[in-house]
């Protein structure tokens, strides 16, 4: 796509007689976005990018419909255009129009990126091979819901008939605009199927969905707080975190996603209601009926009857609740999940016919949820040489919770028996893995899996200490190898002193991360180093940088000032006063401090937006913060070499200069090479223990990389276990963050893995 982009450009600028330069003057664009784009080292170009260059080279219809498509921007069908319809019955959404409301194009780029996601899921999670389980609902008790009155939005004095809200699977969105309020409850059991309902509901609404109509999209409400956070700032937080183009500014002052948000352009689809942490479902519905936003929302049953209960119904909502599946519909199901023969679908017969004859009985008990019937069939239809018959053996399953524990304890082997990609794993090895995560989920409070928060469940000081022992031996490693070069050999001396200077980095750097462990959850970051000028809110976060560089710089020079003069002092030959004490500290805590403070700030103002259509996912979102933070690397490091050396000759000459500064020669007489070895120390040092220790990334490398996978709770290739535990069905993705297939496996791999030894 790309490069079809750059080679198109290339000829129409060429056609025009127009040299690279000069088409970034007439475009109003800069000369490295043009050769970038060329090139293909920029990718996915914006919109407005797209339109500026097509006007510039002065392109007609055609070859601009033919630009726009190669960037990946398609021009919308005409109405009466055939367009195909995909497996699943559903039609990707309309294009993005052009146009010069901002609020429209984020809302059209964030359509097709939602539909792409949910679209690959439902495949992935193999929701129509061969065909959807028939999920079914009827409505809900009647004190689980408002008033018609509410949610028909009738006026004083009319009457209100009640809606007929029963449906299935293909018709959650007929049953939804049925409702005027907008405003709809689907309730059920664990493993009911509220998941595929969803994906589905939002599937098929991009499908019809209209320019004006709000955009569906899917949030887990386990990582929402109602006390701390807004549900309206929770919204706009998770759009950021899963699209993080839409933390560009946007109309009013915020940014693109709380505009989205405050102008009903995003519906939101609230998956797990009962996720919400313990204590705050009350809180968390209060919340909900705070809003008029439209939304719809899932829970399981008892969970919201709690709620409302305590606080009252969802206001204006109309509620559901999923039905059970039928015996008829597992036996026209699994039979044609074998992909084979009809006779040798028969392999199932026996469990029917079990089912027939105890309808009552614990085997039909369970097969009555998509999710114990999709185990089933993962295991059975889908892995060789396993006989579903064992299931009736009543000895060995006596009862329901004994049935269901083997589908969840039996789908980790099963998924993990066949070898895909070149890869195999050891089914014990897995089974430790995944428990472990599934354990740091459950103790975060959450089912997100985030890449950044890997070693967040581990003890606050655990983490600091491992942080500290990183940055140590990273620092010191590096300060061994750059003096020796630098000086041509590698001495003793060099090894003992890089060693004090590695321990003055590794500790306050521990006590950072300890502290922003506390107080502030890292999180990737989601900008390019571009030095512009920006909005107020950038030059906020440019004077926290700043101060937090200026306090942590002289902490590290001050105690730097305070060694050298005990070096001084014990290992010296000349004459020890307590000026030097005080000249050494002095200077050390200014040069260090007034360094770190400018590396910092400028880092900061140097953090742009990324692209509007950039819609995350977890590997793309590590890729784009280790780009990041190297880049912010390459910044800090010669930045603090030259201010450091400049600065320390500066006022050494300075101190020199003053009228009786004459004691001052011998104190504070610095080489210039020295000045500049010690400023590139420096520079590797503060950048080394600033990316380990205060960026997610950093984090990442240190637990995810190294420290996790050296304790045996996570193999060393992290992020390809995860991309294979992906695609192999065992998590799903949603947006930046992965999530286990289902709640209740991730229960059942916590609960196994405590239990081992």
């Amino acid at each position: 796509m790309t490069s079809r982009f750059g080679a198109l450009l290339r000829r129409w600028r060429q056609r025009a007689g127009l040299s690279q330069e000069s088409l970034a003057e007439r475009a109003g664009l800069g000369v490295r976005t043009v050769r970038g784009l060329e090139t293909g080292q920029r990718g996915n170009p914006q919109v407005r990018t797209v339109r500026l260059l097509a006007d510039a080279l002065g392109l007609d219809a055609a070859e601009r419909a033919e630009l726009l498509t190669a960037a990946g921007h398609p021009e919308p069908a005409a109405p009466d255009e055939d367009v195909p319809v995909r497996v699943g019955g559903t039609r990707p959404p309309p294009a993005p129009v052009l146009g010069a409301d901002p609020l429209v194009e984020a809302a059209d780029a964030l359509a097709y990126a939602v539909h792409a996601r949910w679209r690959r899921e439902e495949e992935q999670q193999q929701v129509h091979d061969p065909v959807p389980l028939p999920v079914r609902w009827r409505p809900a008790p009647d004190e689980l819901r408002d008033s018609w009155a509410n949610i028909r939005q009738a006026k004083p004095g009319q009457t209100s008939q009640p809606l007929d809200l029963s449906g299935r699977l293909d018709q959650v969105v007929e049953v939804y605009r049925r409702i005027p309020s907008s405003r709809l409850i689907v309730l059920g059991r664990a493993g009911a199927g509220k998941t595929i309902l969803t994906t589905r509901f939002v599937l098929d609404l991009l499908a019809t969905r209209a320019p004006a109509d709000p955009v569906p999209v899917i949030f887990g409400l386990g990582s929402w707080n109602p006390v701390r956070t807004d549900l309206r700032d929770w919204l706009a937080e998770q759009l950021v975190r899963d699209h993080p183009g839409l933390a560009a500014p946007g109309p009013g002052g915020s940014t693109l996603a709380g505009a989205l948000v405050d102008a009903h352009r995003v519906l939101p689809v609230l998956d797990g209601f009962d996720e919400v942490a313990g204590g705050l479902h009350r809180a968390a519905l209060a919340a909900l009926n705070a809003t008029t936003l439209p939304l719809l929302l899932t829970s399981r049953v008892d969970e919201y009857r709690a709620a409302v209960r305590a606080t009252g119904v969802l206001r204006a909502a109309g509620a559901v609740e999923l039905v059970d599946l039928s015996a008829a519909d597992v036996a026209d199901y699994l039979p044609r999940t074998t992909g084979t023969t009809e006779h040798a679908g028969n392999v199932w017969q026996p469990v029917l016919d079990h089912v027939r004859e105890h309808p009552d009985g614990a085997l039909a008990a369970v097969l009555t949820t998509p999710l114990m019937v999709a185990l089933a069939r993962r295991i059975y239809s889908d892995t060789p040489g396993h006989d579903p018959a064992e299931l009736v053996d009543a000895d060995r399953f006596a009862d329901r919770d004994a049935i269901e524990r083997h589908l969840l304890g039996g789908f980790v082997p099963a998924v993990y028996q066949e070898r895909r990609g070149g890869r195999a794993y050891d089914a014990e090895h897995v089974r430790r893995w995944l428990g472990h995560l599934a354990d740091h989920l459950s103790r975060l409070g959450t089912h997100d899996l985030a890449w950044w928060q890997l070693g967040t469940s581990l003890h606050r000081r655990s983490r600091a200490l491992v942080v500290a022992l990183f940055v140590f031996a990273g620092v010191w490693l590096g300060d061994v190898v750059l003096e020796g070069s630098l000086i041509g050999a590698v001495s003793g001396e060099l090894v003992g002193l890089g060693a004090v200077v590695a321990l003055l980095a590794g500790v306050p750097f521990g006590f950072v991360h300890g502290h922003l462990a506390r107080v502030q959850p890292l999180e990737p970051i989601r900008f390019r180093l571009r030095l512009r000028v920006g909005p107020g809110a950038k030059w906020r976060r440019v004077r926290i940088r700043a101060r937090m560089g200026l306090l942590f710089g002289a902490l590290v020079g001050c105690s730097y000032g305070v060694l050298m003069f005990l070096v001084k002092w014990l290992f010296g030959t000349g004459r020890v006063t307590p000026a030097m004490l005080l000249v050494d500290a002095g200077v050390f805590t200014v040069v260090f401090a007034s360094g770190a403070a400018l590396a910092f700030g400028l880092i900061a103002a140097g953090e742009s937006p990324q692209d509007i259509r950039s819609a995350a996912s977890p590997a793309g979102l590590l890729g784009a913060n280790r780009r990041t933070v190297l880049g912010q690397l390459a910044l800090f490091g010669p930045l603090f070499a030259v201010f450091f050396s400049a600065t320390t000759w500066l006022i050494a000459r300075t101190l020199m200069s003053l009228p009786g500064g004459g004691p001052f020669e011998v104190v504070i007489a610095w080489p210039a090479f020295a000045g500049l070895v010690l400023g590139l120390v420096g520079g590797f040092g503060g950048g080394f223990g600033y990316a380990i220790s205060m960026t997610a990334w950093g984090q990442w490398v240190v637990f995810a990389r190294f420290w996790l996978p050296l304790t045996g709770r996570l193999p060393w290739a992290v992020h390809a276990f995860l991309d294979d535990a992906y695609r192999r069905g065992v998590l799903r993705r949603a947006g930046a963050v992965y999530q286990f297939r289902h709640a209740r496996l991730q229960d059942h791999l916590t609960e196994a893995y405590r239990a081992l030894p």
